[in-house]
């Protein structure tokens, strides 16, 4: 077992200056080391709190998931806290209640999660039952059928949320049959072809600890955390074949419009086109035009000029969604239905002017202040440490990544975020979902097919 040490230097920048100049930092120590079954260990000792959380990620994600079976990883992570060989998944949920504990496991769009969080004291007793959920499943039959029918039943509530059914057409037209091409819970009538034997299958194959990243963060020692880590999970060996990367979501020339007919009094609406995988660097310009674009909340563009000013708005946001593979930049906004088409048209102008004219050197020194100065709120618990230390070893950032970010921000320039806006944002090729009363809306974009009020948006067509 080999192991490093590094500091990974977290900024404070102080207010009212943004240059690199103007910082205090506190370090954070990290040791790494590689289990004897592959996993990669990242562990910072924390005594302040007698406290320990714990996080695994596995390539098990929805991205995972075979073709026709959306939803299976999401349905076999929660199938596996449904007990062990030994305890049913009451005896587990009592013992982990008597200790104050908390353990759970979730799969994302690109890995799933085993967590636990206990006092010192139960640490190695949780870690354990965390250990067994993972090596030693129960995975019986008629507990993946009533998780099953939980899902189902979640599933059927979320249809009747406007921005789910968005969110869910969106992302099948955007990336098609592609891994990013459902939500982590699939749809209804994926999940209910799911078999127990899916279940089990995909845990077989995909719960593996080579591939594996597992943080550890709190009042522990790493060797020996280590040790009892090397003994809890020797069950798990092997690796996950990589998955080959998809072909980038492309979308036609034109604004492809898909128009879902629903008795509701505002308009949800998304609109977008393809973005970029984490490990792009111009991931960093591109937070900083998002940011002054629409990720800023008030302070952003898109929410001054269709919320603030124009009033047409209920809310109104951009985001980058940068996953291991290539994944969306997206507006999404809710109107009243007679407003969608001007709110629509003023988000596409908001769209060109910031690739036709330069942000302003205010502007841009406003949007790296904030998300320098805000960084280091986002690991200040256990919890957000490991979720941290977790993403860094995912996607390769290198443990020097918090000492290096502020700098990677602090480098953008106004050119840069011109540059960036004229490559990644596309307002004359983009996909449009509208969920809305459609009489009311009566959308009349520029679109080469119109949709037919279909849930299934049949009607708008990218290319991938």
């Amino acid at each position: 077992m080999s192991g490093t040490k590094r500091w990974l230097a977290l900024f404070l920048v102080t207010t009212g200056l943004l240059g690199l100049g103007a910082r205090r930092c506190w370090a954070l120590e990290v040791k790494r080391s590689v289990l004897d079954n592959g996993a990669v260990l990242l562990v910072s000792e924390q005594h302040q709190l007698p406290m320990v959380t714990v996080s695994i990620a596995f390539d098990a994600g929805s991205r995972r998931d075979p073709s026709g079976k959306a939803g299976l990883a999401s349905l076999t992570a929660a199938s596996l806290a449904e007990g062990t060989r030994q305890l049913s998944a009451s005896q587990l949920n009592q013992k982990i209640d008597f200790m104050g504990s908390s353990l759970s496991v979730m799969a994302g769009r690109d890995y799933a999660s085993a967590d636990c969080v206990s006092l010192t004291r139960y640490f190695h007793d949780t870690l354990g039952l965390l250990a067994s959920v993972l090596t030693e499943p129960a995975l019986h039959d008629e507990d993946i059928l009533r998780k099953k029918a939980e899902h189902i039943a979640a599933l059927r509530a979320a249809e009747e949320q406007p921005g789910y059914v968005a969110r869910r057409t969106f992302a099948k037209l955007l990336f098609g049959n592609g891994p990013y091409g459902h939500l982590a819970r699939g749809d209804i009538d994926s999940v209910e072809k799911l078999t127990p034997e899916d279940v089990r299958d995909f845990y077989q194959k995909y719960y593996r600890a080579g591939s594996a990243v597992i943080a550890v963060v709190g009042d522990v020692k790493a060797d020996e955390v280590a040790g009892e880590l090397n003994r809890a999970l020797a069950k798990i060996k092997g690796k996950v074949e990589p998955q080959a990367a998809p072909e980038p979501p492309k979308v036609a020339p034109g604004a492809h419009v898909t128009a879902i007919d629903r008795n509701v009094t505002q308009a949800n609406i998304q609109l977008g086109f393809g973005g970029i995988a984490r490990s792009n660097p111009d991931y960093y310009p591109l937070q900083v035009m998002n940011y002054i674009l629409g990720g800023g909340g008030f302070a952003s563009r898109l929410v001054k000029v269709v919320r603030a000013k124009q009033g047409l708005a209920y809310s109104v946001s951009s985001s980058v969604d940068a996953g291991k593979f290539e994944g969306a930049f997206d507006v999404v906004l809710q109107t009243k239905n007679a407003t969608a088409n001007q709110a629509i048209k003023l988000v596409l102008g908001q769209l060109r002017e910031i690739q036709a004219q330069a942000v302003s050197q205010a502007d841009l020194n406003s949007a790296k202040k904030f998300l320098i100065g805000s960084f280091p709120l986002k690991i200040d618990r256990q919890g957000s440490i490991a979720s941290f230390l977790i993403q860094v070893e995912l996607y390769g950032l290198g443990l020097d990544y918090a000492e290096r970010y502020p700098k990677l921000i602090d480098a953008v320039t106004v050119a840069e975020v011109q540059r960036v806006a004229k490559r990644y944002l596309h307002p004359d090729s983009y996909i449009l979902v509208a969920v809305a009363n459609q009489k009311e809306a009566a959308l009349d974009l520029p679109a080469e097919t119109a949709g037919g009020g279909k849930d299934d948006g049949g009607t708008a067509h990218a290319s991938h």
